[in-house]
């Protein structure tokens, strides 16, 4: 049982959108999402940092291209043109100019219509760094070792302002590690 089911009501949008083409899923970790994904009937093409995680994202879904890298790298070139993106909860690690520049090539990876599904830890996300650490810069902080942003309302608006339609916006409370956890689901359409 998947604890944290927030993908599956999002299926008919991505299999609308995914016109036959990849999902480039941004942060993929051990395979969660692309295993919904993959069930689904599509191809994912997976980035993570870490090396520990994309040997579990292979073991879980066998189909999937797995790239080890860095989000500022290049985006492999079987994402350019994809129908869709999915970033949850991995576009946080970055200072606001970084974060700013991987939104824009975000946007120009996906195909005019193609949709980014994204969540974003929020300021209220107290269990999980939003207080309580050394802070980077505003709402940039240092959380064991690691820096991690936090998004308010207003960040998340700015970030997709210019080139993107919202298509929703809300914050949640998400159940998939041992304290509930405050995130932004955004959903954002490349305007044409």
């Amino acid at each position: 049982m998947n604890s944290d089911p927030w993908l599956e009501p999002l299926l008919p949008l991505v299999l609308e959108r995914v016109d036959s083409g990849p999902v480039l899923e941004l942060g993929c970790g051990s395979g969660l999402d692309t295993s919904v994904l993959a069930m689904a009937g599509c191809h994912v093409i997976g980035i993570d940092l870490s090396a520990k995680a994309i040997i579990e994202a292979k073991a879980r879904v066998l189909s999937c291209e797995l790239h080890c890298q860095d989000l500022r790298a290049a985006f492999p070139s079987t994402a350019a043109g994809v129908g869709v993106v999915l970033a949850s909860l991995s576009l946080h690690y970055f200072n606001w100019n970084e974060t700013l520049a991987l939104a824009r090539r975000i946007h120009e990876t996906l195909s005019p219509g193609g949709v980014l599904l994204c969540r974003l830890n929020s300021t209220n996300d107290q269990y999980y760094g939003a207080c309580g650490h050394p802070k980077i810069d505003a709402n940039y902080y240092l959380v064991n070792g690691e820096p991690k942003r936090f998004f308010s309302k207003a960040a998340v608006v700015e970030l997709f302002s210019p080139g993107w339609r919202m298509l929703h916006i809300e914050e949640k409370l998400i159940h998939r590690y041992d304290h509930p956890k405050s995130v932004w689901e955004a959903f954002l359409e490349r305007a044409a």
